[in-house]
């Protein structure tokens, strides 16, 4: 938990293997090893590009972590709603793009709305599955900020079975993960899923 007047500065640590160059060529040879020619001049900088691409989905930005004195005391759910998510399929790297609802009860702390979000794109900059994505996010909150109660929900479409194999156009997955009292009181369980539009 912070102390008074502390933010935690969260930071993702450039890892020492990546190389710009490595990706672009390999990127280059990925592509011409399933038949794609890159002698035209819309192609000749596709490798370079997607080399840009991945490394950008795979490095979240900077932020403190800002929580406050909850000086009134507040104990009733905190809920960010439709926080979008972008990440990419740890099995076929491809994108998986939805929403995340997260919610907390609140302890002797609360949290910058703002860093919900943050602490979301955190987690999903990285190859992931769904299913890891969303315990992460409500372990570190449980963590970091010692709440009563942590709730996350993801709705999230991945592209790996919407556009090949199955090719299920508009399905959606769902995970959710509950800590704390939003996982033992049926009522606080109850109005969180309310809340978040999801049918428990």
């Amino acid at each position: 938990m912070q102390s008074s007047g502390t933010a935690l500065r969260v930071v993702h640590e450039p890892d020492p293997g990546l190389d710009l160059a490595a990706a672009e060529t390999a990127a280059g040879d990925f592509l011409r090893a399933l038949g794609v020619s890159l002698d035209s001049e819309s192609l000749r900088g596709t490798p370079g590009r997607m080399a840009r691409a991945y490394a950008e989905l795979f490095t979240p930005r900077e932020f403190d972590l800002t929580t406050f004195p909850n000086d009134e005391g507040y104990d009733e759910l905190v809920l960010a709603r439709d926080i979008p998510v972008r990440s990419v399929c740890e099995h076929h790297l491809l994108p998986f793009i939805g929403v995340a609802h997260v919610g907390y009860l609140p302890g002797e702390r609360i949290l910058g709305l703002s860093k919900l979000a943050r602490i979301v794109e955190y987690f999903a900059c990285r190859p992931q599955v769904q299913e890891r994505l969303t315990k992460q996010i409500a372990g570190w909150l449980g963590d970091q900020l010692s709440p009563k109660g942590v709730g996350v929900v993801i709705e999230a479409e991945h592209t790996c079975m919407t556009l090949r194999g199955v090719q299920a156009t508009g399905s959606s997955t769902v995970t959710s993960t509950l800590m704390g009292t939003l996982r033992e009181d049926a009522r606080s369980r109850q109005e969180f899923f309310s809340l978040t539009g999801v049918n428990a």
